[in-house]
């Protein structure tokens, strides 16, 4: 396959750092037989674009396309969810679809790679005009999905009630009531704890990574950057701070809150819950704050128009970004780097930029210790904690069970860890790196253990041969 192609530029991104941590590691060495498996995983098993209409509240017909990329099924059914957004394209889909094989396999469960979406802006649109355009977009999916076959789930612009008219649409369509959806109303077989899954799951795996540097995985006293302020910027901002982390930003695409240097307090828990129910009603962040100034105390809160938080954090012990793809770029990762941070988890699929991601990783190699070195943590696992609740939702649909809280909290714990660890034994074991003095490359040691887990299984079936 060819490592360049304009026309899907985030699908090649997300490939070229696959093989650059294949090829720059001692797999193939050892392992021939796993280079066979690379052009073969790199191209999905099939693709659905199809027309998607409906009627607006203006009583005019629109249209836009609608898609589903089954990526890979060897590790189980299709899993990845949906995203209505107007930058919906192939080249993004694949790019999450590749992405989502690996991430899957990573949690240990039994779920291929799948993404799909619509291209369209849901903002300002009315509850019912939403439902006709869930239900359009169901009419044409649910020709493809299953309970055994492929089971989306949520993403960018779908949420819990667009979950609800999308399944109740396939409900009646298909005359059954199945578990073909994830991230559904715990009233009707969704699961506790999905919405917290992958904020939660990321802070997990931070501290993870806290405990293997430091031999303790506490968060207290540690200053933590977060961009976006949807889904999961909420919930790792919620868990950040009940584990005593001070949060010092969050953003959407307009701008950015920053807690100013030297402020002694971080953006606390009634600040982020008055966020998420702003979001809810597609407000910006300048509106909430403008709106709720008695909650948002200008005192320790600047409002930063226009701009990613990154530049603008001072003194930071750790970055999550968690708002779209490519929103670190090398200078911006150059100026995390110089305000201090040690570890950068990424809660957004592809967060930062191929150059970003080269500044971390050289900065991981200059260190003089472990405790000195930048680490990075690629989204693939370190985000892997929404779509391993998804798996448990899954689990729970077909027992027709339903799990605590803190049963589901405990699993989703134990699967950031295992993935933790699967990552460091994999980056350890095909390492052609000295690394005497810092950490191991996570982004390889992810890339590693998915490809592998995904791997093994195509060569046991016959996909490679």
């Amino acid at each position: 396959m060819s490592s360049q192609q304009p026309l899907e530029p985030e699908f090649y991104q997300a490939y070229n750092e696959i093989v650059a941590s294949l090829k720059d590691s001692t797999l193939f060495e050892q392992y021939p037989k796993y280079e066979k498996v690379l052009p073969v995983v790199s191209i999905p098993e099939r693709i659905f674009q199809f027309r998607v209409t409906w009627e607006n509240d203006k009583g005019e017909q629109e249209v836009a396309s609608g898609y589903r990329v089954q990526f890979n099924s060897a590790k189980g059914p299709y899993k990845g969810g949906l995203r209505f957004h107007p930058t919906v394209n192939l080249s993004i889909l694949k790019f999450l679809g590749f992405e989502q094989i690996f991430k899957n396999s990573l949690t240990g469960l039994d779920m291929g790679g799948a993404k799909g979406g619509l291209c369209v802006d849901l903002k300002g649109r009315s509850d019912n005009e939403i439902r006709r355009i869930c239900v359009a977009f169901m009419t044409e999916l649910q020709k493809v999905i299953g309970p055994n076959t492929d089971i989306p789930a949520g993403d960018i612009g779908v949420g819990g009630r667009e979950i609800g008219y999308m399944f109740g649409a396939y409900r009646k369509q298909r005359n059954a009531w199945e578990g073909v959806l994830t991230g559904k109303s715990t009233n009707w077989g969704g699961s506790l704890a999905r919405p917290e899954a992958t904020g939660y799951g990321l802070v997990y795996y931070l501290e993870a990574m806290l405990k293997y540097v430091r031999g303790n995985s506490s968060l207290t006293g540690m200053r933590v950057a977060i961009s976006g302020s949807g889904n999961v910027a909420q919930y790792a901002a919620l868990k950040v701070i009940e584990l005593g982390g001070m949060v010092v930003s969050l953003s959407d695409s307009n701008g950015s809150i920053v807690v100013p240097e030297g402020s002694n307090r971080g953006i606390n828990a009634q600040q982020v819950e008055t966020i998420a129910a702003g979001k809810l009603k597609f407000k910006t962040l300048q509106q909430i704050i403008t709106s709720e100034s008695s909650i948002f105390s200008k005192d320790h809160i600047t409002y930063l128009e226009g701009e990613r938080p990154w530049t603008h954090v001072s003194r930071v012990d750790v970055a999550l970004p968690s708002a779209t793809q490519n929103e670190v770029s090398g200078l911006e990762a150059k100026s995390l780097i110089a305000s201090g941070v040690r570890f950068v988890a990424e809660g957004s699929n592809m967060g930062c930029t191929p150059e970003a991601i080269k500044i971390f990783e050289t900065a991981r190699l200059n260190a003089t210790s472990p405790e000195n070195a930048v680490w990075y943590a690629t989204g693939k696992a370190s985000n892997a904690g929404g779509v391993a609740v998804s798996g448990l939702e899954m689990a729970q649909n077909s027992q027709r069970s339903h799990w605590t809280f803190e049963q589901v909290d405990a699993k989703l714990k134990a699967i950031m860890h295992n993935c933790f660890n699967d990552c460091i034994e994999a980056a350890k074991k095909f390492n052609n790196e000295n690394i005497e003095n810092t950490l191991p490359s996570l982004i390889k040691g992810a890339n590693l253990a998915g490809f592998i887990k995904v791997a093994d299984a195509m060569i046991d079936q016959g996909d490679v041969f």
